[in-house]
């Protein structure tokens, strides 16, 4: 496939950018050949038009795919060049916070300028042992790569550090030689490893300096060399320096320091020590402050010189020398501020007292004359003559540098030979690996002489890089059999030709310095002669005469030739040495210069003077004296000591790793292209990318290839020879053969073709999708229509049903509706008929009627009308004629009124006149007449009334009488009436006061009312607020309630809580203890394995075959006091048996061992005595919280009771006013008759009632309140006697809530009474609890005395015969009964009679019982006797039968059969003393857990030993007791020791050794441990001897065999959890391989050998079953195996934390569904309750992290609260390392994982990265005695413990 194919529109592409050095861009139309340019989008939506070089044609570099940006390999791009590149650097940096990425075999690594979590110990042994590939690139996988190269290929091994400064060189050396030191450990006690560390802080200080670029700038190159031994362990190592800056001792730029050394002697100025140095600020001295930057920021310069100073100890650099170093160093700087002034312009002088020179002259040991004359003055020397010559103040004061720095580099020199003889030992060096920290490229504005040698020695290194590259890739090739060209790469031997060949620019340099006027002009011109035209990477600028240019393999370097001259000769003027080496007084300074002539630098430095000079002198080996030798320029030392390095690195297969700065400003995380790229150019990283390129960069395996591109081929390309199946679909896929080679386990890939087989792949996914999707949607769309129909059938079927039922009712309700409509017209016809005839019959019948009615109204009407006529004409002629009468009348009276009026004018005239007056009398006569007529009527009136009173005065006389009588009767009334009139004015006083009591007691009547009035307003003005203050008393009863349940409550689970936090903390602390002395006792396991290893090495006359073994620096052991004193005790006696053997051991050695296991002893002892120190304070802390609890609660319950009389008395107080107003009120209502009737009263009444009831109620409700604190109190009394914690505040009432509540007041009256006489019982049971408890203790008392005299007498019958004892039993039972019945006597007669009796039976039963048993015995006397005669018989006749065997058949036996009765063993074994060493060696040492031990009793060596043991104590033999426990204690060290990598032998002796534990405390008498005996059992208790110290021995030694058994399993199980845990797809299919790279990378195919999570299973089932046969305990095989989960999830863990490529999605499914299948296994074992489950959660979690979506804030809250089992920096890991397998993934954002670390940012947490793999929970055994009887077991034969007895 063409190149210019894969230009299609949305391809991704490059071009250049001026700031970001490359951009991306995509294309939005297709590139055809005949394009002059491209149509490009920038990502953001710019369009632009990319022109193409019309000559060239070439297209911009294409991008890779998402899926592979990232990776840890540069090589594993599809697409390699120089934008991959650099954006995949990026990516890695920034986004994912990586700093390490692989070139092919170089270890890129960028300064993150920010302390990152990823060097730990964790980090090492994570790294240790694993391949290159298969960890997340690191400074620690090279150096790891290197050890095993080391090992395995038995060569050595160079790791080469280079970069700029500020790069990260110095760091990353540092960390590779702290990982040799880690993982290769020490093979002396000599502590090499260290000594090789504390180097770092020594050469730091003389070495490093701040720099505009650094803080802590190595200024001078090294190359270190770590020996090892054969077995490869640090023995020794030895440092080569190059190029030491001496310039910077006089000269400092802006922001620059000196060497860190001078300013920690000034820091440190004020210590005692230091006093006669003189020393002060360093803004003081000329040395120290040019750069006006004396401190770094975090920097303490003198917590650094402590550390340089034990670092010298360390190295063996005592005191005085070190005093005489910082003698040297201070004397420098003082030599910087002497000041030099002119004499005249020829000449100078220093002033005759300077201080400063004063100073350097007594501390160096030289006189003030000689040095200031030396310093001012110069000798030159003729053939013939010797001239003095005086020096101007410029070449005065030059002269005074030179010597400063040609002093310094002395003196770094004397240091550096120091440091290497400390780091060399006499052991033979097997092999070395060397770390070289040098400069890389440089190039600045001014580049001079130390510039010049820096790139020399780059361009020889990138030389060596080359063809180091070359040959890799060329044997790479041959070893997989493929066709090769040469790979046309820069060679930059022509480079390095034109400066180190003959007349190259070196030669003449020195050429030049030999001239008597040799200049830099003169040397420049040399030079364009000889090399301007010959050479093309020479040049010579245009505008100058005095520099020069070379083509470096970087870039092209101007140098400028100013001081190459000077700097090349380094002169010191010899006067000056002279003077330093007559120094008597300062020997060290005499040593620095005699090395010096000798010429025998141990690190061979070059020096440099003049402007920013890197150089040191570097002699050469030879040691020759001659002058030449040391007159040796500095270019040709400098070329000498390269040659050297060359080779060293030639002979040695190196290792890369190239460092880059980032940014300029020191920026944490900041990427800059422009210097990143510059760096990459520089270093050899894209030279690397082009030879890579030019071959075949993409490397696949057979079985990857298949596995990632299988979906490119049809099921009959695949055969069953999967390369032949690659080889037929490549030839498919892809047309140009050349683009690939077959090899023989790999397929070679050009570059760009992966990415096209990636976009290939990709196209048939998204297809498959595509069809995947269609047919999903077919089968969703068809289902959809298909339910749709079959819905429609059901609802069309149902609707025809329906339609048919309603047809068949309809035809149904036709048939009946037409014949409801026949009946019905029917009816309907004749009703209608019916109806008419009706209506005509009644019509007719109206009609007659009517007609009839009509003739009657006529009729009727006619008469009435005669009648209405009739009466009308009769009431109209009585109308007219009462108008007729009423006009008569009317007329009569106006007409009589008329004359009437005349008749009154007519009397009115005669009224005046006589007639009137007779008229008048006439009228008179008329009267008289009649009153005369009157009168006689009333005269026959009168007689008639005569008549009556006649009959009336009889009836009167009768009536008369009557009345008589009557008023005899009222004159007795009259008389009495008189009496009575008397009394009346004495009554009308009587009354008159009564009226005045009457007004009175109306007006008091009155004011009664108004006070009743006023007194009811009060009273109901009380009653409301009584109300008021019932329902706040009410609500504050309730509160109270409520807070006293809240307080309960709250008290309870706070005091809960406390007691869990602080049982939770003595947990912890208590597991911290544990866990620290069973680390104690692994370091003491560990010095004693050590011990007898050196002891064995040192008897062995041969040594051993060499292998690759390491030695764990962090495994550490200990032992118990005792166990070591016995086995010290054996070496001793061993040590004294080989005394003429082990003469060679280091005796100081020895002392060490001790010294450190009497130390370690003194640890265990101190920890054990600090624990139970801890919990004897703890018992204390709790008896006196107890004590503190019931003080506290006994004062607030007497606040409480004072409290409550209180209120009692109050509450009286306030009743006896409420009776005695009541009293008063119905005194006053009974002087009044109608007051106490009154409705106020009555009202008033019924409120005091209803509230006294309410009191009442009150009353009652306290009581009960009451009683409940009673009850409370009880049942606290009854907590606190069985020493319960309980919080006293949950029964305080806060009585200050109730000083307003009087209705409380009155109610607690009565509460006090009943606390009144509950403490009157109360006292009165505690009296009755004394007396008894005084009655009982005195019975106590007797019962000891007559126990004591039971004891006596039974003492005495036990030494009395069998008869006598029965006998004197008798007069002992006789003696009691009589005391008892004297006693009985004594108090009741009666009942003394009764025990009378009772005895004397007693006594007769008692003596039966005798005499039966007297007849028994001697019964079975007899018949022993007659047993015992026939025995002997048979054996006399068994005899003679042996002797004559006729005999047998002349006097035959008559067979007798005997009933053998079984002995009664007491569960011991004996043994002599001589079969000890036999019985250990039997039954420990060659007892196999896979032979005999299967078919044995779970433990039974253990209780076989337990029962030698009881029979030892049995008969108190101590000896013997001491010997067994220790020979059986060291023979289990030893055959562990032995065999301790064999899992089953190591777990049968750990659950013996527990068993053996559980019998010595089972059956030790302690009641604690004889709960769960037998009776039996418990007569079988030691009764001789306390082995409480041995239990301690022997849990001491549990714990060792346990830490051995969790290594041993851990060796097994370590190389199985990443294959199975991780790399195996137990679910196929699921996740794909992606590109490798160079870095081959272990394939997560299963082939042979591999291992998978079956394989686990299978060996924690094969772990389990073992455990199980052997009898472990179970609670020790549930620790067991939480230990052995813990393990398989931390190394899972943190390989996937290590991991990039285990980062996925699919790799999360695969991990869930191994923890579900490791968490099936602990169901099936019945092991889900161990905590083993638990130790999974982090990778639980881990592994939904991976799966969880990662976009929103939603997913961020839930991954905080799902994770909580992860730390921060775990989750931003995992979350940093997220790749997608596929394109259709995604990457996680930047954002969202800032946001993840914002929402954790408040976890208190460790900010480690990985869990600890080493970690081992703290084991308990707790005690599980065994119910197997020890006179019931058996030994088998199989044991060979044939002497051993059972008793």
């Amino acid at each position: 496939m063409a190149a210019s194919e894969l230009y299609t529109k949305r391809a991704r592409v490059w071009i250049p950018d001026a700031e970001e050095v490359w951009k991306s861009a995509e294309l939005t139309k297709d590139y055809k050949n005949d394009d002059a340019s491209l149509q490009l989008m920038l990502e953001d939506g710019t369009n632009i038009e990319h022109k193409l070089d019309p000559k060239t044609k070439n297209l911009p570099y294409l991008r890779n795919p998402d899926i592979l940006v990232g990776e840890n390999d540069l090589t594993a791009l599809s697409y390699l060049h120089e934008p991959a590149v650099l954006h995949n650097l990026k990516v890695r940096f920034m986004d994912s916070k990586l700093i390490y990425t692989y070139c092919g075999i170089v270890l890129v690594a960028i300064n993150p300028y920010e302390t990152l979590q990823i060097y730990g110990t964790d980090i090492i042994h994570a790294y240790s042992g694993q391949n290159m590939g298969d960890m997340d690139p690191h400074i620690f996988a090279v150096a790891e790569e290197a050890y095993k190269q080391m090992a395995r290929d038995e060569r050595n091994q160079s790791i080469i550090v280079s970069g700029e400064s500020g790069a990260g060189k110095t760091v990353s050396a540092k960390y590779a030689m702290r990982y040799f030191a880690t993982v290769s450990g020490s093979a002396s006690e000599a502590n090499v490893e260290e000594k090789v560390l504390a180097s770092n802080p020594i050469m730091e200080a003389i070495g490093n300096a701040k720099t505009t670029r650094n803080d802590n700038s190595s200024r001078f190159g090294k190359y270190i060399e770590i020996g090892f031994d054969n077995r490869y362990r640090i023995i020794g190592a030895n440092m080569r320096t190059y190029l030491l800056e001496k310039s910077r001792v006089v000269f400092q730029a802006d922001e620059e320091r000196n060497y860190h050394v001078f300013y920690q002697l000034c820091a440190s100025s004020h210590l005692p020590e230091f006093k006669n140095l003189r020393l002060s600020s360093a803004n003081n001295f000329l040395y120290t402050r040019q750069g006006r930057s004396p401190v770094i920021d975090g920097v303490d310069d003198t917590k650094e010189l402590c550390t340089t100073r034990n670092a010298f100890t360390l190295l063996g650099i005592n005191e005085s020398y070190q005093m005489g170093l910082f003698q040297v160093l201070a004397a420098i700087l003082h030599l910087g501020n002497v000041e030099i002034k002119d004499r005249d312009s020829d000449s100078s002088i220093i002033a005759p007292n300077n201080s400063h020179l004063t100073a350097f002259c007594e501390l160096v040991g030289v006189t003030y004359q000689d040095m200031s004359q030396w310093l001012c003055h110069r000798k030159l020397k003729t053939a013939n003559e010797t001239y003095i010559k005086t020096l101007p103040r410029l070449q005065a004061t030059n002269n005074r540098d030179a010597l400063s720095k040609h002093i310094y580099a002395k003196l770094f020199n004397w240091i550096v030979g120091h440091v290497n003889k400390a780091l060399i030992t006499n052991i033979k060096q097997h092999s070395f690996i060397g770390v070289l920290d040098i400069y890389g490229f440089e190039t600045f504005e001014i580049n001079s002489f130390e510039q010049f040698c820096i790139n020399y020695a780059n361009e020889k290194l990138q030389q060596q890089f080359n063809m180091h590259v070359f040959k890799l890739e060329q044997e790479e090739y041959m070893r997989e059999q493929i066709p090769w060209t040469l790979i046309d790469f820069y060679d930059n031997q022509p480079c390095i030709n034109l400066i180190e060949a003959k007349m190259g620019i070196l030669d003449l340099l020195d050429e030049e310095c030999k001239m008597p006027r040799g200049s830099d002009d003169t040397w420049a011109q040399k030079l364009y002669n000889t090399h301007l035209k010959t050479c093309s990477l020479f040049e010579k600028p245009r505008m100058s005469n005095r520099a020069f240019i070379i083509q470096h393999f970087a870039d092209k370097v101007e140098y400028q030739c100013d001081g190459f001259l000077e700097k090349n000769k380094d002169t010191v003027n010899e006067e000056q040495i002279n003077v330093l080496k007559a120094s008597k007084k300062f020997d060290l300074l005499v040593e620095l210069f005699q090395d010096g002539e000798k010429a025998t630098s141990p690190t061979g430095q070059v020096a440099g003077t003049g402007g920013r000079t890197r150089l040191s002198i570097k002699p050469d080996k030879s040691r020759e004296t001659s002058s030449k030798e040391h007159k040796k320029t500095v270019g040709c030392q400098f070329r000498n000591s390269l040659q050297m390095l060359m080779g060293t690195l030639n002979a040695t297969t190196p290792h890369y790793v190239r460092c880059i700065k980032p940014n300029d400003f020191k920026l944490g995380f900041t990427f800059d292209p422009k210097r990143a790229v510059q760096q990459l150019r520089a270093c050899g990283v894209l030279e690397t990318i082009r030879i890579s390129a030019a071959g075949f960069p993409s490397r696949w395996t057979y079985q990857e290839f298949f596995s990632r591109y299988r979906v490119l081929m049809k099921q009959k390309d695949v055969l069953l020879d999967k390369r032949l199946t690659c080889r037929n679909v490549l030839e498919k896929l892809v047309e140009d053969q050349d683009k690939y080679q077959f090899g023989k386990t790999k397929i070679f890939f050009r570059a760009g073709q992966v990415a096209y087989l990636e976009k290939l792949r990709a196209d048939k996914l998204r297809v498959a999708c595509i069809r995947i999707q269609k047919t999903i949607r077919c089968w969703l769309a068809r289902k959809k229509y298909l339910r749709k129909r079959s819905a429609a059938i059901t609802i069309q079927r149902f609707t025809r049903g329906y339609q048919a039922r309603c047809l068949a009712k309809f035809m149904r309700r036709t048939q009946a509706a037409t014949t409801i409509q026949k009946y019905q017209r029917m009816c309907m016809e004749r009703k209608r008929y019916k109806q008419k005839q009706a209506a005509a019959l009644a019509m007719q019948t109206i009609l007659r009627g009517y007609i009839a009615r009509l003739k009657y109204q006529a009729l009727l009407r006619e008469h009435k009308m005669v009648i209405i006529q009739k009466i009308v004409r009769g009431w109209l002629a009585r109308c007219w004629y009462k108008r007729c009468l009423y006009s008569i009348v009317y007329l009569q009276c106006c007409f009589r009124r008329m004359k009437a009026r005349r008749e009154l004018k007519k009397l009115k005239i005669e009224a005046r006149s006589v007639e009137h007056f007779k008229k008048l009398n006439k009228g008179m006569e008329n009267k008289i007449m009649q009153l005369q007529r009157k009168i006689d009527a009333q005269s026959k009136d009168n007689l008639l009334v005569v008549e009556k009173l006649h009959s009336l005065e009889t009836s009167s006389t009768a009536e008369k009488e009557k009345m008589r009588n009557e008023l005899n009767r009222l004159r007795g009334v009259d008389e009495e009436a008189k009496t009575k009139t008397k009394q009346v004015s004495s009554l009308q006083e009587e009354l008159e006061r009564l009226r005045k009591e009457l007004s009175t007691t109306q007006q008091e009547k009155k004011t009664i009312e108004d006070w009743a009035q006023t007194y009811r307003s009060e009273m109901e003005k009380m009653v409301s607020e009584l109300k008021d203050q019932n329902g706040l008393l009410k609500k504050d009863k309730d509160d109270l309630n409520r807070s006293i349940q809240e307080q309960s409550q709250q008290m309870t689970e706070k005091m809960a809580r406390v007691i869990a936090e602080e049982t939770q903390q003595l947990e912890t602390d208590l597991n911290e203890e544990r866990s620290r002395y069973q680390n104690l006792l692994t370091e003491q396991r560990r010095l004693e394995e050590k011990y007898d290893d050196l002891k064995e090495r040192t008897l062995a006359s041969n040594v051993s075959k060499p292998g690759h073994r390491r030695t764990d620096s962090t495994h550490s052991s200990n032992e118990s006091e005792y166990t070591y004193n016995s086995e010290y005790a054996e070496l001793e006696e061993g040590s004294r048996a080989a005394e003429d053997v082990t003469r060679g051991i280091d005796t100081s050695l020895t002392l060490k061992l001790q010294k450190r296991l009497t130390e370690l002893e003194q640890e265990k002892q101190s920890l054990r005595n600090e624990l139970e120190n801890k919990e004897d304070q703890f018992q204390r802390a709790r008896a006196r919280d107890d004590v503190e609890f019931k003080k506290a609660r006994g004062a607030e319950l007497e606040y409480e009771s004072l409290k409550r009389q209180e209120l009692e008395s109050e509450n009286k107080k306030l009743k006896h006013n409420l009776a005695e107003m009541r009293q008063s009120l119905l005194g006053d209502a009974a002087t009044n008759s109608g007051a106490p009737g009154s409705p106020a009263y009555k009202v008033l009444l019924d409120q005091l009632n209803s509230s006294c009831e309410e009191l009442d109620v009150r009353k009652e409700e306290v009581l009960i309140l009451r009683s409940q604190l009673v009850s409370q109190k009880e049942a606290m009394h009854h907590k606190d006697e069985k020493e319960t914690m309980t919080e006293p505040s949950v029964y305080v009432v806060d009585v200050s809530k109730l000083k307003d509540a009087d209705e409380i007041k009155q109610a607690y009256v009565g509460l006090k009474d009943t606390n009144r006489l509950l403490e009157h019982q109360l006292q009165t049971q505690r009296r009755g609890h004394d007396n008894e408890v005084e009655a009982l203790r005195g019975e106590l008392q007797n019962v000891k005395e007559e126990n004591n005299r039971q004891q006596q007498l039974l003492a005495q019958n036990l030494q009395l015969p069998p008869e006598a004892r029965i006998e004197a039993s008798l007069q002992h039972e006789i003696t009691r009964l009589t005391n008892e019945n004297l006693e009985l006597m004594a108090d009741d007669p009666t009942a003394s009679r009764e025990a009378r009796v009772i005895i004397l039976r007693r006594m007769v039963d008692l003596m039966e019982q005798l005499e039966k048993q007297d007849r028994t015995i001697r019964k079975l006397k007899k018949q022993l006797k007659v047993y015992s005669k026939r025995i002997g018989e048979m054996g006399a006749g068994q005899t003679e039968g042996q002797t004559s065997p006729g005999q047998m058949v002349d006097e035959p036996i008559h067979p007798v059969n005997i009933p053998r009765r079984e002995k009664d063993f007491q569960g011991m074994l004996e043994y002599k003393k001589e079969d000890e060493l036999k019985l250990v060696k039997n039954l420990i040492l060659e007892l196999k857990p896979r032979g005999v031990a299967v078919n044995l009793i779970p433990g039974l060596p253990a209780y076989v030993l337990f029962m030698c043991l009881r029979h030892a104590d049995y008969v108190n033999d101590d000896q013997k007791v001491r010997t067994l426990l220790t020979s059986t204690i060291n023979s289990i060290k030893k055959i562990l020791k032995k065999r301790g990598d064999d899992f089953e032998t190591v777990s049968f002796w750990l659950s013996n050794t527990c068993r053996f534990l559980h019998c010595l405390k089972q059956y030790s008498g302690d009641e604690a441990f004889m709960k769960h005996n037998t009776s039996r059992q418990n007569e079988h208790t030691l009764s001789n001897f306390d082995l409480a110290e041995y239990r301690q021995v022997i849990s001491d030694l549990a714990i060792q065999i346990y830490q051995q058994l969790i290594k041993c399993m851990e060796n097994i199980l370590q190389p199985m959890i990443v294959s199975g845990m991780l790399e195996h797809e137990t679910i196929q299919g699921v996740s794909g391989v992606k590109p490798t790279g160079l870095r081959k990378r272990t394939s997560s195919i299963a082939d042979e050998g591999t291992y998978t999570l079956d394989s686990i299973l299978r060996q924690l089932s094969a772990f389990h079953s073992t455990m199980c046969q052997h009898g472990t305990d179970p609670e020790l095989i549930k620790q067991v195996v939480k230990q052995q989960f813990y393990i398989i999830g931390a190394v899972t863990l943190n390989n996937l934390l290590l991991r990039k490529d285990m980062c996925s999605w699919s790799k999360g499914m695969q991990i869930r569904y191994n923890v579900s299948q490791l968490e099936e296994w602990l169901r099936d074992k019945g092991l889900m309750m161990c905590g083993a489950k638990e130790t999974l959660e982090p990778l639980i979690q881990a592994a939904q992290l991976l799966q969880v979506k990662k976009k929103t804030d939603e997913d961020a809250e839930a991954i905080c609260s799902m994770c909580l089992a992860l730390t921060t920096a775990q989750i931003v890991k995992v979350l940093n390392l997220y790749t997608p397998v596929n394109e259709f993934e995604e990457r996680v954002s930047v954002s969202f994982i800032r946001t993840i670390q914002t929402r954790l940012r408040d976890r208190c947490e460790s900010p480690q990265l990985l869990m600890d793999t080493k970690m081992i929970y703290p084991v308990t055994f707790p005690f599980n005695p065994s119910s197997l009887a020890l006179e019931t077991i058996q030994i088998p034969g199989s044991l060979n413990l044939g002497f051993l007895t059972r008793v």
